[in-house]
C-alpha cells in the first residue's frame, strides 16, 4: 500500500500521533547533577517546560553580575538523548554555550543588582531529541494531526514528531558557592512552528534560545 494513500497516511499518523502524546519523555532530577535531592514537581507550571524547580527564596534579582560556566553534557545512566550522536550533543552544548551567555551578557548589562554580589550558572545538557523527518510536518496538516497540534498549541504543548531540548539550570552564589535556585527545563518549538519542524536539530535548537530567554526571564522575576 502507498503512503500516498490517504487512509493509509491517516491511519499510520492517527497511530504514531496516540503513542507520541503518550509516551512524551518526561525530565527527571537527575541523579548526577548537584541539585538533584532538592529539586521537587514544579506545580505553578501548566506548559511542562519547568516541571521540576527548587527555590532557596534568595532574590535573584539582587545580584549585579552573572558568569556561565562551560555547559556540561550529561552522561548519567538517566539521559534522555533519544538517538543523538556524540557528535550531535557537543554541536547542541556548544550552542547552548552560546545562546545562553549572549542573553546573560546583556541581562549583565542592565541589571541593578549590587555589583559586588555575582551569580555563578551551571547549565547541563540533560537530553534532546530529533525532529522526525516528513512527519514533523505531515503531522500539521493531516487530519488526524492537524487537531491534535492545534490542541497542543493551544496548550503551549509540544507537537507531534518535533524535536526537543532538556537542560538543568544551577545558579550559586559566586563567591560562596551555595545553591540559590534550580530548574528542569524541556523546551520546544511551538507545534505549529514549521521552519523549527525542519532538520533535525533546529527544533532543539529553538528550544536553547527559548531557554536562554526564559533563564533571563527567571532572573529578573526571582
Amino acid at each position: 500500500m502507498s503512503l500516498s494513500n490517504p487512509w493509509f497516511s491517516g491511519a499510520a499518523l492517527a497511530l504514531c500521533v496516540g503513542l507520541t502524546a503518550c509516551a512524551g519523555t518526561q525530565p527527571v532530577p537527575y541523579a548526577g547533577i548537584a541539585s538533584s535531592e532538592q529539586l521537587r514537581r514544579n506545580t505553578l507550571d501548566e506548559t511542562g517546560r519547568i516541571p521540576l524547580a527548587y527555590q532557596s527564596g534568595v532574590a535573584l534579582k539582587r545580584y549585579g553580575s552573572v558568569s556561565l560556566d562551560p555547559v556540561v553534557i550529561y552522561r548519567g545512566a538517566d539521559n534522555q538523548f533519544e538517538d543523538i550522536a556524540e557528535s550531535d550533543r557537543r554541536e547542541l552544548a556548544a550552542y547552548m554555550q552560546r545562546q545562553f551567555s549572549d542573553r546573560l551578557d546583556d541581562y549583565a548589562r542592565h541589571a541593578s543588582g549590587a555589583p559586588g554580589k555575582a551569580l555563578r550558572i551551571q547549565l547541563t545538557l540533560t537530553g534532546a531529541k530529533s525532529s522526525t523527518a516528513v512527519l514533523s510536518t505531515l503531522s500539521r496538516f493531516d487530519l488526524v494531526g492537524g487537531p491534535y497540534n492545534a490542541v497542543q498549541a493551544a496548550r503551549g504543548k509540544e507537537g507531534a514528531f518535533t524535536g526537543s531540548v532538556t537542560y538543568a539550570v544551577e545558579v550559586f552564589d559566586a563567591n560562596t558557592q551555595v545553591l540559590l535556585a534550580a530548574y528542569v527545563s524541556k523546551q520546544y518549538p511551538g507545534a505549529w512552528d514549521l521552519k523549527a519542524g525542519m532538520g533535525a536539530l533546529n527544533a532543539a535548537k529553538t528550544g536553547i534560545r527559548s531557554g536562554a530567554d526564559e533563564l533571563v526571564s527567571y532572573l529578573q522575576d526571582n
